[in-house]
């Protein structure tokens, strides 16, 4: 019987581009060059313009003087992003993969709310999502590293998300344990008028957060609520070891290269295909 090997993807077949829709992707997807650098400098910049905009609208003794002026910008900012985020659909050779990515999402939702705030009026000011877009930044001043830890950081949380659910779990239990044993501690006069008031509580007093607004006054409580805060120091550190136990694992370089298919980033310095959809890079 013949030993079956390891299965690998078969690599994306890439199909015939026209050479108008490689410099298209090289320009708007890549920081490599003169050209692509420039552009998304110029992106930045006029993110970082419509963000202002936007804050400068929601001042009343602004907008009462400039008001028709930031509703013009408002919305050639909008047909600019509408048509860079049609540009980037037609350069790539999977779109949904692009509209399904992380960027893909983000430039969406920075163009919708301005087309929404004609049905819905101040949808508009949702449009300070557009700060989100400044995080192409990383790729223009070639911060790999930074790149490289926050994709290791991602990796990192989706790796041990079962680890802090069960986590999550053992601390809910926790809280409502001790908030019922405080309700019936302290009882309503002393402020604990219910077991949800009283597991608010013990969720305040367990995170060291301490607001005040709801105290013990009797001994045990007092005694319960000491335990409680030192427990809090003991398992704030949990989440965190849990997180850098999968970092350390990790570490690899990537390059800030795009795929001509898919728009995915965060490759190997040395890949020559890319590892979601198997295109060529």
């Amino acid at each position: 019987m013949k030993a079956q090997g390891p299965r690998f993807q078969q690599p994306f077949k890439r199909q015939y581009r026209q050479p108008w829709r490689d410099t298209l992707h090289e320009v708007i997807f890549e920081a490599d060059t003169p050209a692509g650098r420039l552009f998304d400098i110029l992106l930045i910049v006029t993110i970082l313009a419509s963000v202002a905009a936007v804050m400068l609208d929601s001042v009343k003794s602004i907008s009462t003087v400039h008001g028709e002026l930031l509703y013009t910008l408002e919305w050639i900012f909008t047909i600019l992003f509408s048509i860079e985020y049609l540009l980037r659909f037609v350069s790539v050779d999977r779109p949904m993969a692009y509209a399904t990515s992380f960027y893909g999402t983000i430039d969406l939702l920075a163009i919708l709310p301005t087309y929404i705030s004609l049905v819905l009026p101040g949808a508009q000011y949702f449009m300070v999502i557009r700060v989100l877009r400044v995080l192409r930044i990383f790729r223009v001043l070639k911060l790999v590293p930074y790149l490289g830890a926050a994709n290791q950081l991602s990796q990192a949380l989706k790796a041990s998300r079962r680890k802090i659910a069960v986590f999550v779990f053992c601390v809910l239990v926790l809280v409502s344990l001790c908030g019922s044993l405080m309700y019936m501690i302290e009882g309503e006069n002393n402020g604990f008028t219910s077991i949800p008031r009283s597991v608010y509580w013990a969720i305040v007093t367990l995170t060291t957060v301490g607001y005040g607004d709801i105290s013990p006054q009797t001994p045990v409580g007092q005694a319960l609520a000491a335990m409680i805060m030192i427990l809090g120091y003991g398992i704030i550190a949990v989440p965190t070891g849990i997180v850098t136990a999968e970092l350390t694992q990790m570490g690899k370089p990537i390059s800030t290269q795009s795929c001509p298919s898919c728009s995915a980033e965060g490759h190997d310095v040395d890949a020559r295909h890319c590892k979601f959809c198997g295109a060529h890079l």
